[in-house]
């Protein structure tokens, strides 16, 4: 696989895991728990987590791949 099709794999690995944590964090209402006056602040924080923990997510499944494709390099 060449280097510009890894890198467009990755950004999208990476853009989805991010709006999946987006997706799933915002069933939590932080606005509740966080009890801030101003719900932007919660939202400001809902968007740092959700790229923080989409993030980690996509490192681990382009992490994932990187070693598959390693697999099948190795020599017997």
């Amino acid at each position: 696989m060449t280097l510009g099709v890894s890198a467009i794999i990755n950004i999208c690995i990476s853009l989805v895991c991010i709006v999946f944590a987006w997706r799933v964090l915002w069933n939590v209402k932080l606005e509740k728990w966080l009890r801030v006056p101003n719900p932007s602040q919660a939202r400001a924080l809902l968007i740092l987590l959700s790229v923080a923990i989409g993030h980690q997510v996509a490192r681990f499944l382009i992490d994932y791949l990187d070693w598959s494709r390693l697999i099948g390099q190795t020599l017997f």
